[in-house]
């Protein structure tokens, strides 16, 4: 059974910086892509960033040049190192494997960017 678990949110100021993490069991990650969404209160799920098993990597533009999606194949874990911070980044952040035709969720985090 996949599971995802999630960590690392927290209550930061605008321009500050914060690295989730979200650990898998279950699974061996190396074969598949991950990704990292998130969900504001009251709005959509928006998908994040994506790192694909090969290396690749993608980003939504509302975060490129600020956030970065790296793994670590060897600790089934994968993170989102998160810069320069804007209020409008507040959201729950879940993590995704991508086991197709399946999706796998982790429970999320939540950051909060505040004054």
């Amino acid at each position: 059974q996949v599971q995802l678990v999630e960590s690392g949110g927290g209550l930061v100021q605008p321009g500050g910086s914060l690295r989730l993490s979200c650990t898998a069991s279950g699974s061996v990650v190396s074969r598949y892509a991950m990704s990292w969404y998130r969900q504001a209160p009251g709005k959509q799920r928006e998908w994040v960033a994506t790192s694909f098993s090969g290396g690749t990597t993608n980003y939504a533009d509302s975060v490129k040049g600020r956030f970065t999606i790296s793994r670590d194949n060897a600790n089934n874990t994968m993170y989102l190192q998160m810069n320069s911070l804007k209020p409008e980044d507040t959201a729950n952040y879940l993590c995704c494997l991508h086991i197709l035709p399946s999706n796998y969720w982790g429970q999320g985090t939540q950051v909060t960017v505040s004054s």
